[in-house]
């Protein structure tokens, strides 16, 4: 598992899929509440001058010099639901991540969030 403060090393470094294909640029780290680990990654994706940011869990991430290999296609990251580079991702918008990556989603009992910005 990558260490919460070594990924945060890697912000602005070229996220890559399997193939080695670039994705984006790695923006910001999400940890599970419940565990602290990482697990979502946001990426940012698109036209200079019309940015969004992506979702990727890190689940079976690799680091290497210079970028994260993530274990996601860039056609299925691309699609993943995405919020504007000066956005906060809202509490119930966070299911719709681990469903597209077709991960299973479990809340906390006391409804508290799942993922927390880093």
């Amino acid at each position: 598992m990558i260490e919460v403060g070594d990924i945060r090393e890697w912000r602005t470094h070229d996220v890559v899929d399997l193939d080695g294909h670039k994705i984006g640029t790695l923006e910001a780290v999400y940890v599970d509440t419940r565990s602290d680990e990482p697990a979502v990654a946001t990426v940012r994706v698109g036209l200079p001058t019309r940015h969004r940011l992506v979702f990727v869990p890190l689940d079976r991430a690799v680091v290497g010099p210079g970028y994260v290999k993530v274990g996601y296609a860039k056609a299925l990251v691309k699609d993943a639901p995405s919020i504007g580079t000066d956005d906060v991702l809202p509490a119930e918008d966070e299911e719709a991540i681990f469903t597209h990556y077709k991960l299973p989603y479990q809340p906390s009992s006391g409804g508290e969030r799942k993922l927390a910005r880093r």
